[in-house]
């Protein structure tokens, strides 16, 4: 089973997929972005874009990392990573769905003064013009179908450890 934690950057996704982990038995967390990095690694480059998923490779190469990853190891994998864009979704789903590996999709949600604050006052990381500019895209695709596609935990007023609490508990039920 895939564990997939959405929501836009600065959220608390990577937090809580650690906390999550500890939670359910025989886990371990997968961040798909170690798959776009090593994208961004082939020399000489590939197309110029802002966002490594809008590389057609990505997707299904998240797939199969996961689908093997599993075969190999069984057990549960938590992914923390932003998905925003409909179509990329579909086709991540689809494919792990064609794998007959079943996902529960979380969205980690805050509204856009707490998430403000938070990108703004992280102290590991520091303020994030990049983070920053996901918030709009997020709020779009909450509005438009994210929302209707995940479990929903609202964690403006909830620690990581209580979102990761909750998740644990809803994957365990």
């Amino acid at each position: 089973m895939i564990v997939w934690l959405n929501g836009t950057h600065g959220v608390g996704k990577t937090t809580t997929s650690a906390l999550v982990r500890q939670q359910l038995p025989d886990s371990r967390v997968f961040d798909a972005e170690k798959v776009g990095e090593t994208l961004m690694d082939i020399t000489p480059g590939l197309p110029g874009t802002d966002n490594f998923q809008h590389w057609p490779p990505w997707r299904p190469l998240v797939v199969e990392t996961a689908r093997r990853v599993l075969d190999y190891t069984g057990g549960t994998l938590v992914m923390p990573m932003t998905v925003l864009v409909e179509a990329y979704w579909r086709e991540i789903s689809s494919g792990l769905a064609q794998n007959r590996i079943p996902v529960r999709h979380f969205v980690l949600h805050a509204d856009q003064e707490t998430l403000r604050g938070r990108i703004e006052g992280d102290t590991v990381l520091g303020p994030s013009a990049f983070r920053l500019k996901y918030l709009e895209p997020y709020a779009e695709a909450a509005r438009t179908w994210l929302h209707a596609e995940a479990e929903v935990v609202d964690t403006t007023r909830l620690t990581p450890a209580q979102a990761a609490s909750r998740i644990a508990e809803a994957v365990k039920s």
